[in-house]
């Protein structure tokens, strides 16, 4: 993953703070992520999803709104109507930039923020809510007593969180104006709705009103014991699986080339790319792979390189030997991992590959067993391991036969 830093001009005209998380290959999709009230744009929350969510190839952009965070501008003088303007700005620079947005995702506040700016971001197709208030008027119960100071006054200083925040009259009468649930009602966009029954901020009962006024399809996921904030690395780590499974079904599909008929026990390799090196991989017809280079040698780090690829036949192919001799002598092995490692950089190697003197591949091999084992036994093991036969093909001459066929 790589993070790259900007920023773009909010609904004020101040520079917003933003961080695009990319995977280190073409996205499949991108999501805009909408961060919860007073957090800004690198709670752990927001962080773990998107890191969670780039590894899954899909590009997140988390921004600061206006006055939090990095961003510039002024707390006191932002609303809900305002953030919700600053979202529809955040998907316009994405769209400039190639990336327009297929996925919302806001966190508390600002789920509902998504939930009201998604009717006006034509290139979504799915919205997810992270403890989101059905009615943002909600957030009025952090003020307490300050309400009404707020009301008579215009303004107070309001400690949220353990930070003081100015909150104006213009905020409170903009949230008690935001009626989601028309919004809700005709986004028309697939509705995910994630909420914790403990929540002690935004009460279970906001997101039953959410999902009640949406149409279909929409699904409701509960996150158990997290808390409001999602602070745990688990319950964040949990949420970001489950977003990304669920919007796999509102993607676009990868178009992937009909490879032709491949007769069993046959690999055809295909190329994905004819200006890199990524390589659409079937076996058989039956399973698909994909093999690429990293980017610094011109490829787009999509798939393992073809020395990886073989550094996980040894290892599987380890792995299966050792088990399958420990299952025959009823050997209490609980579990066989096995670590490749392959020093050779594919590229650099196949320009020498022409030279009597390049040099011996060398495959270093971990065998990691877990269980009960005498010294004996695991000392017979490691024999074992080297009698998988791929390990056997490795070590020994193989002949490759070539045929040219003009397609």
């Amino acid at each position: 993953m790589t993070t790259e830093r900007f920023e773009f001009r909010g609904h004020a005209g101040d520079m917003l703070a933003a961080r695009l998380d990319r995977p280190d290959y073409p996205p499949r999709a991108t999501a805009l992520f909408a961060h919860c009230f007073t957090c800004s744009k690198d709670i752990p929350a927001a962080r773990r999803i998107a890191d969670a969510l780039s590894g899954l190839g899909i590009a997140v952009l988390r921004f600061d709104f206006s006055g939090l965070g990095h961003s510039e501008g002024e707390f006191a003088n932002t609303n809900f109507t305002s953030n919700v303007e600053d979202l529809v700005l955040a998907s316009r620079h994405l769209e400039s930039i190639g990336l327009e947005p297929m996925i919302l995702i806001g966190h508390s506040l600002g789920g509902a923020a998504v939930l009201k700016a998604a009717s006006e971001v034509e290139s979504v197709r799915a919205v997810v809510t992270i403890g989101a208030p059905a009615d943002p008027s909600h957030v009025a119960h952090h003020f307490g007593k300050n309400l009404d100071k707020i009301k008579v006054d215009g303004e107070a200083e309001v400690n949220l969180g353990g930070r003081y925040f100015k909150i104006r009259r213009q905020f409170v009468e903009d949230i008690g104006q935001s009626n989601l649930r028309p919004a809700i009602a005709n986004m028309r966009k697939a509705l995910l709705v994630l909420h914790a029954p403990l929540d002690k901020t935004v009460g279970i009962e906001n997101a039953a009103k959410i999902f009640g006024a949406a149409k279909h399809p929409k699904s409701f996921v509960t996150l158990d014991t997290a808390d409001h904030l999602v602070t745990r690395k688990a319950d964040a780590d949990y949420a970001a699986s489950v977003i990304a499974a669920w919007v796999e079904k509102y993607l676009p599909r990868e178009n992937k080339r009909h490879m032709g008929r491949i007769p069993d026990g046959t690999i055809r390799v295909s190329e994905d790319d004819v200006n890199g090196f990524r390589q659409l991989i079937s076996v058989g017809g039956k399973f698909q792979l994909m093999a690429d280079e990293p980017v610094r040698y011109g490829g787009t780090n999509a798939g393992p390189n073809p020395y990886q690829f073989l550094s996980a036949a040894l290892g599987a192919c380890t792995a299966m030997t050792v088990r399958l001799y420990s299952r025959r002598k009823r050997w209490p092995v609980e579990l066989v991992e096995v670590d490749v490692s392959h020093a050779k950089s594919y590229q650099q190697d196949c320009e020498q590959c022409m030279k009597p003197e390049a040099k011996i591949d060398v495959f270093n091999r971990i065998l990691r067993v877990s269980g009960s084992l005498s010294e004996a036994q695991k000392g017979r093991l490691v024999e074992i391991a080297g009698k998988c036969p791929v390990h056997k093909t490795l070590e020994s001459s193989s002949i490759v036969n070539t045929e040219l066929v003009t397609l």
